[in-house]
């Protein structure tokens, strides 16, 4: 979205932050398929992120390793912002062979739009979250995968149902959460248990299945 005629007065410097604020405004209107904890409709990617960085400040204590929580939360701030571009793929959703490449060009023009050493700095936390390879991005990594998890428990299965997802599926998809946080995992196992016991989790073979 171009701004308006006010920005031709701006510096360059302001300017480009403009529309890079003004660009990522569309991530409001990027819907996942996780349903708020009322239950009522579906959040978007920006309260996705939101939701994220309070999680990662609050839960922090759990970390397997020390971790600096500030570069934490800046990762979890900008790890959806190629959505804009790119749309949210359901973790439990058909999957989308080209979803590297597509993601790999909005972090390019998204960030492009920065001064140089802002969209490098952001570049950068966005890519270290994808390598997971920091003690930060395995945090980080737990935290995304967690808050799903606890959504679906408070509105009856959520996406598992929707999907048919299987406890052995739900546990090889999230086992991530292990790498950032031995505590988080054992609770997301306890939810996953549950969610088993309910029936919002399949434990036999989909039908039509042999």
């Amino acid at each position: 979205m171009p701004l308006p005629a006010w920005s031709d007065s701006l510096d360059p410097r302001l300017k480009s932050q403009m529309q890079f604020l003004v660009a990522i405004d569309a991530l409001k209107s990027i819907h996942r398929a996780t349903l708020i904890a009322s239950g009522e409709r579906r959040e978007n990617s920006a309260e996705h992120s939101w939701h994220l960085t309070l999680f990662a400040r609050v839960l922090a204590e759990h970390a397997n390793e020390a971790v600096d929580v500030d570069r934490v939360i800046l990762m979890l701030m900008v790890h959806d912002i190629v959505e804009v571009d790119a749309g949210d793929v359901p973790i439990h959703g058909q999957q989308n062979p080209n979803r590297e490449a597509e993601e790999q060009a909005a972090a390019t023009r998204l960030f492009g739009l920065l001064p140089e050493d802002q969209g490098s700095l952001l570049r950068q936390c966005w890519n270290e979250f994808e390598e997971g390879n920091s003690a930060e991005a395995r945090f980080a990594k737990a935290i995304d995968r967690l808050q799903p998890i606890l959504l679906n428990a408070l509105t009856g299965g959520g996406t598992w149902r929707e999907f048919d997802v299987s406890l052995d599926q739900v546990r090889t998809r999230t086992a991530q959460i292990g790498k950032g946080s031995d505590r988080l995992w054992q609770l997301a196992n306890a939810i996953f248990s549950e969610a088993a016991e309910r029936g919002w989790l399949r434990t036999d073979p989909p039908a039509g299945s042999s």
